[in-house]
């Protein structure tokens, strides 16, 4: 596969693109797990949701 004369702003791109998702994956996996641990603290001070389910039942 030849990529001309632009290769390497071709092979740049698409690291870079690829480093913007996985740190957008990550951003949203760290959050995932703030919200559950706050979530789960305000549940453990007595603050229960509107449903009367805990955060863990489906």
């Amino acid at each position: 596969m030849s990529l001309g004369p632009y290769a390497s702003f071709i092979v740049t791109s698409y690291l870079a693109a690829a480093l913007v998702v996985a740190v957008l994956t990550a951003w949203i996996a760290i959050d995932y797990l703030n919200q559950k641990r706050r979530l789960r603290e305000l549940e453990d001070s007595g603050v229960v949701r509107r449903c009367g389910r805990r955060a863990t039942e489906p």
